[in-house]
Formats: structure tokens, C-alpha cells, sequence
């Protein structure tokens, strides 16, 4: 065995191990942070907050008398309060039993029914807030399109002359107005895909009509992790000029080749920095999120699309780039437990499940593509994490939650007893449900 070979792969696999824990110990951090502030700020004292479990690597006490700390096994944290006996946030009941009226009101479990289910709540709403805030600061860093579209800079092409010019606004397509960005798509949308397309342009201030390429080219504006075009070596920026030796021009060809290609090996060949060489991969059938909720099972390559230049765009203010990061996030909800429901009825595949492997993968993919594409996925993950955490299964914060639904309703707490046999099968429970997410990272395409 050539030793050697294998320091690519070797350096490959630290890597993705590298931007999971680094991805899991933002998340974690947001979450448990959450639990800890809103506890504090309740009464309820914590004693410990840890990034990792096992053996503690770094340590220290703050004012308050919380121990911070780093553990070795970074794959998950906790807060401990007062009271606790152990990160699960079980009642150690004979310390517990031994405090006074006002120390008890400083633990989880002696202080006041709000302060609780604001504490457990919290953990939750901090990893939507982080989702939130990260979607509202991409859109707010890359602005938002101006209206009507406007070239700001024209895509490396193998055209030596594209015709159109920086500073350009477009203004109709095959004389088809184009008002705003949205118009744009959608006349974009339903022209005939041909050759050469005429612009009507405001240039300098004066109308002018040109012929120009095809607007939505099959260029390679982004990669999803795992996919045949990322495994296939394709990159951002790639022009795809011929599927199986048959030349294509616009982007919808490659849709419409891969969607019936029905899995076969497709010969693609592909322009990057002046230089057209050939990559042959297979489609992969995928379950698709649709806008109404449902799923749409194709056959993909895993490319996105992009105009031939990139349009000049505008900052968008604060409550409009947060307003869209709520809207994201709640998308990514919305998806989430749709998937879920098709999973479980089997309308599509259960190996849209996936476990640590697989998020470690497309971890290290989203990395591989820049501080962009992991800051994104960080988001996403996030708010998985948070939906993850609100169901209402013991040993998950939606489980403490319904417990703490419980005591409203009835006016008092489930016995010691119940909670101990909920706790054990809630884990496991969770137990299952990791193992058959790993099984799916195995043995899964």
C-alpha cells in the first residue's frame, strides 16, 4: 500500500472532522448559553457550563460561581444548576431536600414554574435567534438586487465579447419589459432557449437594443455538499458546455437532461479559466421541498444556476433583513417537519435521515466552499437543532417543557417515579433514533 495515497484522504478527513466540531460547538455554545442567561436572570444558579463531556481540558470560575469549562469529548454540552444531579437536569433529591426555602429557589426545581419553562425554553429560541441573525447578515452584507436589474459585473465567459457592459440596466428581454428583478426572472423564465437574445438597455443614459447570450446560462453558481457534481470535481464558476457531446446554452437543458436521465452516467464537458475538459457523473435521486409543503423526488447533479453577469445590488434595512432571516428560518421548520411526516407515512426515502456522519460530511463540504457556505450552514443547522430539541420526548427541553405543561395544568409536578421512567424511555428512544441515523450514514447512497 502506497502510504502516501492516503495523506489527501487522511488531510480530508481532519478536515471535515475539523468544521463539524467547530460547526456542533458554535450551536452548542448558542444553546446552552441560552439556558444559562435566561436561568440566571430568572434566580436559578448554575454551576457548570460545558462545551464537550468527559475529561475537562480548560476550566474557570466567574463571579457568579459558574464553572466554565471544555471538555474532550466535544459533541454536545450542558448546563448544570444548582441542584442538579447530573447534565440531564435530574433532581438530586437528598442535597436538594437539605436546602433552605431561599437557596431551594435558586435551583431548577424549587424555583417558580415561569423561571423553568422560561430556562428550558430558551435553549431553543437562542439557536433560532442565532439562525436569524446570520440569515439577516448575509442578506444585509450581499444587499439585495436593484430595481430594474442592473449589470454590475459580467461572469468569465467563453465569449470574448458578451456585448453587455458593467453599468447596464436592463430593461426588457425579447421585448418583454422587465420593471423590477422579479420580472426579470420571470420573463427569463419563459423565453425559448436560443443563441442570442436582444436586451433592450438604458446605457449612459441613452436606449440601446443589443443581442447578447442566453441570460440564465448552465453555469455552476453553487454545489450542495455530497452531491455527484461536487464528488465529480465540478466548482463554482464551471460552464457546462455539452451534455454527451450535444452543446447546451442555457441552464434548463441541463435541468431537463438530468431530471430524465433516470440515473445513467452523463459525460459532461466543462469550461474553467479559458481551458473545456470533460467530467462524467451520475444523478442522484433526491427528495425536494416544494413551497407548498410537499416533496418532489428527481434526479439531480447538485448544481445551482446563475445569471451570465451579477447584478448591482442595494443594502436592504435592518427589519427587511431580518424579517428575511425569520422567514428562512421558519422555512427550514416548515420543511423539516414536512420531511419528517413524508419519512414517516413513506412517501419518501428514510434515508433523508441522517446522523453524525452525515452532517459531519456536509459540514466539511460547506467549509470546503468558503466562510460563506459554513456561516449558511452553521444557520441551518441551527435551527434543525432547535426544532430537534422542541419535541416533546423526555430527556430533550420539549420533553421538560410538557412536564412543565403538566404542572400548569394539573398543579403539580409528575412524580419522581414518573419522571425517572419517562427520562429512560425518552433516551431510548433517542438512543434508536441516533443509531438508525448512523445506519443511514452507512448504508445509505
Amino acid at each position: 500500500m502506497d502510504i502516501a495515497s492516503l495523506i489527501p484522504q487522511f488531510g480530508g478527513i481532519l478536515w471535515t472532522v475539523a468544521a463539524f466540531v467547530v460547526a456542533l460547538s458554535v450551536i452548542v455554545f448558542v444553546h446552552e448559553y441560552g439556558h444559562y442567561i435566561i436561568g440566571r436572570l430568572s434566580g436559578i444558579r448554575a454551576e457548570v457550563f460545558s462545551i464537550g463531556f468527559g475529561p475537562v481540558l480548560l476550566k474557570r470560575r466567574d463571579r457568579h460561581g459558574t464553572q466554565w469549562q471544555v471538555a474532550a469529548l466535544p459533541f454536545g454540552g450542558y448546563v448544570k444548576f444548582l441542584g442538579d444531579a447530573s447534565a440531564a437536569s435530574d433532581k438530586a433529591s437528598e442535597e436538594f431536600e437539605a436546602f433552605d426555602e431561599e437557596t431551594k429557589r435558586h435551583t431548577m426545581h424549587g424555583a417558580p414554574l415561569w423561571a423553568r419553562a422560561a430556562t428550558v425554553a430558551a435553549g431553543p429560541v437562542f439557536n433560532f435567534i442565532l439562525s436569524i441573525l446570520v440569515f439577516a447578515a448575509v442578506i444585509l452584507a450581499q444587499g439585495t438586487a436593484k430595481d430594474p436589474v442592473e449589470i454590475a459585473v459580467l461572469r468569465d465567459m467563453p465569449e470574448a465579447d458578451l456585448v453587455l457592459a458593467p453599468g447596464d440596466r436592463i430593461l426588457a428581454v425579447n421585448g418583454a419589459a422587465t420593471p423590477d428583478y422579479v420580472g426579470f426572472f420571470d420573463v427569463v423564465r419563459d423565453l425559448d432557449v436560443g443563441e442570442s437574445v436582444r436586451y433592450d438597455l438604458e446605457r449612459g443614459g441613452l436606449a440601446v437594443s443589443v443581442e447578447g447570450p442566453f441570460p440564465f446560462p448552465p453555469l455552476v453558481e453553487g454545489l450542495q455538499a455530497g452531491s455527484a457534481a461536487m464528488e465529480a470535481g465540478l466548482k463554482v464558476g464551471d460552464l457546462i458546455t455539452a451534455i454527451d457531446g450535444v452543446p447546451i446554452t442555457a441552464f434548463s437543458e441541463l435541468q431537463d437532461t438530468v431530471s430524465n436521465s433516470d440515473g445513467r452516467a452523463l459525460a459532461l464537458d466543462v469550461w474553467r479559466d479559458g481551458a473545456t475538459f470533460q467530467v462524467t457523473l451520475s444523478p442522484k435521486r433526491m427528495d425536494i421541498p416544494l413551497g407548498d409543503g410537499g416533496f418532489e423526488t428527481r434526479w439531480l447533479i447538485g448544481v445551482t444556476g446563475g445569471l451570465l453577469f451579477t447584478p448591482a445590488t442595494e443594502t436592504p434595512g435592518l427589519f427587511e433583513a431580518i424579517g428575511y432571516g425569520a422567514e428562512q428560518t421558519w422555512f427550514i421548520v416548515q420543511s423539516s417537519l414536512s420531511g419528517l411526516w413524508h419519512m414517516v407515512t413513506g412517501a419518501i426515502s428514510s434515508c433523508n435521515l441522517r446522523g453524525p456522519i452525515g452532517i459531519a460530511e456536509t459540514s466539511g463540504a460547506a467549509a470546503s466552499q468558503g466562510a460563506g457556505s459554513f456561516i449558511w450552514f452553521i444557520a441551518v443547522l441551527s435551527t434543525a437543532v432547535g426544532l430537534l430539541n422542541l419535541f416533546p420526548i423526555p430527556v430533550l427541553d420539549g420533553g421538560h417543557l410538557a412536564f412543565h405543561a403538566w404542572e400548569a395544568m394539573t398543579g403539580r409536578p409528575p412524580s419522581d417515579r414518573a419522571l425517572r421512567v419517562l427520562m429512560g424511555v425518552g433516551l431510548t428512544l433517542m438512543l434508536t433514533l441516533m443509531a438508525f441515523a448512523l445506519t443511514n450514514d452507512l448504508f445509505c447512497p
